[in-house]
């Protein structure tokens, strides 16, 4: 399709797009975010309006390390006190990045990082059942302990250990959104609900109060962008095609599959839960709302794919 340039454009990176994990520096994490980074000059220089949206998983996964190991030294921080702090950080690196990307490629662009609240729903029957498994591994009788004292939930985790879990609910609205509009229609770039948004809900009166969850940084990024009144969507990933039967001898890769046959291949297993599967959801989620299209590619693919055939697209 043609992208109407005038309209926003958002696109979502993976948290391992910036960061591999715990053993990183902040200076290799830098290195990895221009080289994953270096694709958005090109596209800004275009004129798109970009939103930029992002994972936080490994590093908001140092952050609650650091909770946990020091919960002995000082109060421990809340798991969406660890979002924000993890927002801010990343924020000001992806910020920081394009910012010295484009005076090197002489873009005149400015970027913004905003610190997003997403709101949930209290009543999300993912607060009833809580499955994301988030910091470290434990012994059966500590992870009971710690239940006990931090009030949390544990589980087993595929015979690995015991860990804590927290709900992942669907996103509802985009609390800053209306500044998100605001900063994109100035012409800036704008870094967003970075790893799904700041978990909040609403009280009786009104008010939102943060509380303990996990959004999926797709799902929260599809509701961004229909909520910006884009067309497109983008999801970056690993790989430029999505496939099927993947890692075998019968792996086909995708151009163009329609929300139907996205939704097939889910019913049927074929998209895991902990990688593609949220991904194809988003996908479903966002054009069965009004938007046109969502590509999922790699990130050096990202602006072939909005102007050429790269990656696959998910249409109606």
């Amino acid at each position: 399709m043609d992208i109407d340039i005038a309209k926003p454009v958002v696109i979502a990176l993976g948290g391992n797009a910036l960061s591999k994990g715990s053993g990183e520096t902040i200076a290799e994490q830098f290195v990895r975010a221009k080289t994953s980074l270096g694709s958005m000059v090109e596209l800004a220089r275009a004129g798109y309006r970009l939103a930029i949206t992002h994972g936080n998983g490994p590093q908001v996964g140092n952050a609650l390390l650091r909770v946990e190991l020091s919960r002995d030294k000082v109060t421990p921080m809340p798991l969406f006190m660890c979002g924000a702090e993890t927002q801010g950080e990343i924020g000001f690196m992806v910020a920081n990045t394009l910012t010295n990307l484009f005076i090197e490629s002489k873009v005149d662009r400015h970027i913004a990082a905003v610190v997003t609240q997403v709101e949930v729903d209290r009543e999300d029957k993912a607060f009833a059942d809580p499955t994301k498994y988030v910091g470290m591994f434990y012994k059966e009788n500590e992870a009971k302990a710690l239940a006990k004292s931090m009030g949390w939930t544990v589980k087993e985790d595929s015979g690995r250990g015991w860990r804590r879990v927290v709900p992942s609910p669907w996103p509802k609205d985009i609390l800053e959104v209306d500044v998100i509009s605001s900063l994109l229609n100035s012409g800036a770039v704008v870094v967003c609900v970075g790893g799904g948004g700041i978990p909040v809900y609403k009280d009786e009166a009104g008010k939102f109060h943060g509380v303990d969850a996990v959004i999926d940084k797709d799902r929260a990024s599809a509701l961004l962008a229909l909520e910006l009144g884009a067309d497109v969507l983008v999801i970056l990933t690993g790989v430029e095609k999505v496939s099927t039967n993947f890692g075998t001898l019968y792996q086909e890769d995708w151009d163009v599959m329609s929300i139907s046959k996205a939704q097939e291949f889910l019913d049927k297993g074929e998209f895991p839960k902990g990688s593609m599967g949220p991904k194809m959801q988003s996908a479903i989620y966002f054009i069965e709302n009004g938007g046109k299209e969502v590509i999922i590619t790699s990130i050096d693919k990202v602006k072939e794919a909005l102007e050429n055939d790269a990656g696959t697209r998910i249409v109606a």
